[in-house]
């Protein structure tokens, strides 16, 4: 989070003690005398805020306000007021200024108005910069959500091997998306118009992988965990790549392939036919500035999915987020993300709507949390669902009809 902020007062006692109030806070203050000054600090890529006094010679802080306005819509500044000032301060809010304070102000009292207005600063910023990837239009920026430089690097890593058309290994830790990315790698190649099928390596024998590499035809074939491969699975998948196959094939893990290797429990010549590309997917732990982005991502798309308003994320969840290792990496979060999209969090993540539930409220939020997880699991196809649950179709549905959730949300 940037913590800029531009200080402008003709008084310069004034604005070295404000300068120095945010300094001590760990902030970076830039200091100006005038509007002439400050103007020259003010651009579409300046990410921090403005602190103004109304009252200068020449341009005022209201001509401040109406050309960072102009500048930029949603840079927050806040107006420093004396005492007559306040009905005009009032009405500068109503015109897009963020906040007042009036002077003479406490160093606790405006540092409580700066960092609330660093925050809302950083949401600001943090949305761009994902619109900004989304706006890219291509399959990586659409679907490889982050704003790290390991999200940058995984992106440009997915691009540059979908456009080869040679086998690609994936690793990862599990929980990090490895099928996600092995699905934007078939979307950014030139097979991105032909078959793309996933199957879960462990589920195949010789006579499966041939009918699979018959459903993929000329497209791309997905194994998902393929250690897991059965020893005569491997011996056959490695003779069909030898013999010359018209199917891409992808294939991901989580364990140390090239122990198996050594330990003799994966075919090394098959290892090398796969890990002719290779593409680590990084942890969370290793991109920890996506996660607010990640999970206002994932709370968007719960609460689109279960026709939810959306809850408030307040920073005291982004603090609490940031606190935790996930283990269980992006799949952890999303989880986590639809939890307290239901209003389910888990203590130190409750959302507003959590509080003053009685039992019957909390008992409909738990049902229609697993109806949602259900049709996750299954994406979307209702029969399979209501199996998981173990309901019969008719009251499944009628559930579903209860809790307004529609099926076809959930379907890719």
């Amino acid at each position: 989070m940037s913590r800029n902020v531009l200080i402008v007062d003709d008084e310069r006692d004034v604005r070295v003690a404000l300068g120095q109030t945010v300094e001590l806070a760990g902030g970076n203050a830039i200091l100006a005398g005038s509007f002439i000054e400050a103007k020259d600090h003010i651009d579409p890529e300046y990410d921090g805020i403005i602190v103004t006094d109304i009252r200068m010679p020449g341009k005022d802080g209201f001509h401040l306000l109406d050309h960072a306005q102009k500048v930029d819509p949603d840079l927050p500044v806040v107006l420093l007021t004396g005492e007559g000032d306040v009905p005009m301060a009032i009405k500068a809010m109503s015109k897009g200024a963020y906040g007042f304070l009036e002077k003479p102000c406490g160093p606790k009292d405006f540092m409580a108005v700066v960092e609330k207005a660093w925050k809302a600063r950083s949401i600001i910023m943090e949305n761009r910069q994902l619109k900004l990837e989304l706006d890219k239009g291509d399959a990586a920026a659409r679907m490889l959500i982050g704003v790290s430089e390991r999200a940058d690097a995984l992106r440009a890593r997915v691009r540059a091997v979908a456009r080869t058309s040679v086998e690609v290994l994936i690793t990862g830790e599990p929980g990090t998306g490895m099928p996600k990315v092995a699905e934007v790698i078939h979307l950014l190649s030139g097979a991105a118009s032909r078959p793309f099928v996933k199957r879960a390596a462990a589920q195949l024998s010789a006579d499966d992988l041939s009918q699979v590499l018959a459903e993929a035809k000329d497209g791309t074939l997905y194994l998902d965990e393929v250690t897991a491969l059965a020893p005569a699975v491997q011996f056959a998948l490695l003779e069909t790549l030898e013999a010359g196959c018209a199917v891409r094939v992808l294939s991901s893990t989580t364990r140390d392939i090239k122990q198996d290797v050594a330990e003799g429990r994966f075919h090394m010549d098959l290892f090398y036919r796969l890990d002719l590309m290779h593409l680590l997917v990084p942890s969370l732990r290793e991109r920890p500035e996506d996660i607010p982005v990640l999970f206002r991502h994932y709370v968007a798309q719960a609460c689109e999915q279960a026709n939810l308003p959306e809850p408030a994320i307040t920073q005291d969840v982004i603090a609490w987020l940031m606190a935790q290792d996930w283990p269980g990496n992006a799949r952890g979060l999303m989880n986590t993300a639809m939890r307290f999209s239901m209003g389910m969090g888990e203590e130190g993540i409750m959302s507003p709507q959590d509080e003053g539930l009685g039992l019957a409220e909390q008992m409909a939020q738990v049902e229609r949390s697993l109806l949602i997880e259900a049709l996750q699991r299954t994406m979307g196809r209702s029969g399979e669902a209501a199996e998981v649950l173990k309901l019969p179709r008719k009251t499944f549905y009628d559930k579903l009809a209860k809790h307004r959730i529609k099926p076809e949300a959930f379907r890719q």
